[in-house]
C-alpha cells in the first residue's frame, strides 16, 4: 500500500515552534539547514528558543550575533560550526559522554519540545530513515512533543534504529540538498601515515575496531590490507572502510555482538561512502547509547579504540576537547570506547597524535595548559601513538610513563621534557 503524504513549506513547519521552546537539531551530515534558515527568517516572532544538539555541519545561520535573543545554542559538543559563538558567549557546552546523551532526553533533564530531523524519503510502507546521523535523533524523535521532517532525496536510506513512519512527524517539508561531504584522505599527510603503520602492528588478526574522527583513523585503515577477518564496532564511519570491506579484511565474522554486521551510528564522508551504504543490508546504524555502551563494546574480542588528542601531559592526562581555554570540540565518545576496549579480551585502547601541530606546537607537554579538559584520565590511559613510536603506559609509574613518552615526542622537544622531568621527577 501506498501512503499518502502531505508536505508543507517550510515556513508553516516552522511555525510549530514557539518562544521558550527547547528544539533538537539533527546533526552533523543531517544538518538540516533548510529549516534553520526558515528558523532565522522568523527570528523577530521567537524569543528564548533554545537550541540542543551534537555537530553541526555548514552555515546554520541562527548562531549569529543578531539572532542571540531568539536562539541560545546549548549543544553537547563543539563543531566548528559553533565555536566562534560558544567562545564569546553567545552559546553554551555541556560536557557529557556521548552514551549518556539520550538519558537526558528520556529521564527530561533535557525535555524536548520539538525535534528537527532530516531523513531520507519514505518508503511504500511510510516509514523514513535517520539517514546517516541515528546517534543521538533515535532518542529525541522519541521524546520531543513534536517532530519536523525535512525529507531529502539525496539521503541514503539506512538500516537499522532509524526508521520512524510519517505518522509520527507533525510536519514533513520536501526539500532536495546536497549532503556536507568530508574526505580524511585529502588531509593525510606523512605523519599520520607513520602513526597508521606504527597503529597497525598493534592490530591482531580478527580484531573488532572503534575509529575516531578525523585523518590519522582513516590513515590506520590505508594500512589494514594484509589483516584478516576484521569487525567494525564504531561510533561513526568514513570512507576508508569501503576498500577492506570490498576486500573481505573486514567482514565481521569473529565479532560477538552483531555478527556479520558493520556496527555504527552515524557516518561522515563522501558520496561514495554514502552509495555504498544506501540501503546496504551490512551496516547497522544503532542507536549511540547502545553502540557506545562500555558494557557492549567489551563483548567484542580484540577491541581497537583508535582515537585522537589535542594534548597528553607527561603523566597520561589527554586533553581532546579544548585548547587551553578555548572549548574546540567536546567529550564524544572517547571515553566509551577507551573504556569498552580495556575491557575487552585482548582490546587494546589508543590515543594517536601527531608529536607536534601543523604550526609547530608540541602534543606531548610537561603539563596540560591551564583551563585543558581532561577526557582520558590517566587511570584509563593504555597506548599513545605519534609518528615516532607507541608508548605502553598501562601499569606504569609516572616516572616510567614520562620517559615513555618523551620517546615518542618530537625530537626537538625532548630536551625541554627531559628537564622537566628532572625537576618534577628527579630522574634522567
Amino acid at each position: 500500500m501506498i501512503h499518502p503524504f502531505h508536505y508543507v513549506t517550510a515556513e508553516e513547519a516552522v511555525s510549530v515552534i514557539k518562544s521558550n521552546h527547547r528544539v533538537f537539531i539533527h546533526g552533523s551530515a543531517c544538518t538540516p539547514i533548510h529549516i534553520l534558515q526558515e528558523m532565522a527568517r522568523q527570528h523577530e516572532r521567537l524569543k528564548n528558543v533554545e537550541i540542543v544538539a551534537i555537530t553541526f555541519r555548514g552555515d546554520i545561520e541562527i548562531d549569529k550575533a543578531e539572532y542571540q535573543s531568539s536562539f541560545r545554542i546549548n549543544s553537547l559538543f563543539v563543531s566548528g560550526s559553533i565555536r566562534k559563538a560558544v567562545a564569546e558567549g553567545r552559546a553554551d557546552y555541556i560536557p557529557v559522554f556521548l552514551s549518556d546523551i539520550p538519558d537526558l532526553f528520556k529521564r527530561r533533564i533535557l525535555e524536548l519540545d520539538v525535534a528537527i530531523v532530516q531523513v531520507s524519503p519514505p518508503d511504500v510502507h511510510g516509514y523514513c530513515s535517520l539517514s546517516l546521523s541515528i546517534d543521538i535523533a533515535r532518542s529525541a524523535v522519541d521524546n520531543a512533543k513534536y517532530i519536523i521532517a525535512l525529507i531529502n532525496p539525496s539521503l541514503p536510506r539506512t538500516h537499522g534504529d532509524g526508521m520512524i513512519h510519517t505518522d509520527r512527524f507533525t510536519k514533513m517539508v520536501f526539500h532536495d540538498s546536497p549532503i556536507p561531504q568530508e574526505n580524511y584522505s585529502d588531509k593525510t599527510g606523512e605523519a599520520e601515515l607513520t602513526i597508521g603503520k606504527n597503529i597497525s602492528q598493534l592490530i591482531d588478526d580478527g580484531s573488532t575496531l572503534q575509529m575516531g574522527i578525523g585523518t590519522i583513523p582513516d590513515a590506520v585503515l590505508k594500512c589494514l590490507g594484509n589483516h584478516k577477518n576484521l569487525g567494525v564496532h564504531t561510533e561513526m564511519l568514513s570512507d576508508g572502510i569501503i576498500e577492506l570491506v570490498e576486500k573481505d579484511i573486514i567482514n565481521n565474522k569473529k565479532k560477538h555482538v552483531h555478527p556479520n554486521k558493520s556496527v555504527t551510528s552515524f557516518a561522515v564522508g563522501t558520496n561514495r561512502l554514502y552509495n555504498y551504504i544506501n540501503d546496504n543490508p551490512s551496516f547497522a546504524f544503532l542507536d549511540i547509547d547502545y553502540v557506545n555502551d562500555p558494557h557492549v563494546i567489551r563483548r567484542n574480542p580484540k577491541v581497537i579504540a583508535i582515537n585522537s588528542a589535542i594534548e597528553v601531559d607527561l603523566t597520561g592526562q589527554v586533553c581532546a576537547d579544548s585548547i587551553g581555554e578555548f572549548q574546540y570540540s567536546g567529550i564524544g565518545g572517547q571515553m566509551d570506547f577507551m573504556r569498552g576496549a580495556a575491557l575487552s579480551d585482548g582490546g587494546k585502547p589508543i590515543i594517536a597524535l601527531t608529536s607536534r601541530t601543523g604550526k609547530g606546537v608540541p602534543r606531548i607537554v610537561p603539563t596540560l595548559k591551564t583551563g585543558a579538559g581532561v577526557v582520558t584520565t590517566r587511570g584509563h590511559i593504555h597506548y599513545v601513538a605519534t609518528e615516532y613510536g607507541v608508548a605502553f603506559l598501562f601499569g606504569k609509574n609516572l616516572r616510567q610513563r614520562a620517559k615513555a613518552l618523551i620517546d615518542i615526542a618530537h625530537p626537538d622537544d625532548r630536551e625541554d621534557l627531559t628537564k622537566y622531568c628532572f625537576e618534577r621527577f628527579k630522574i634522567f
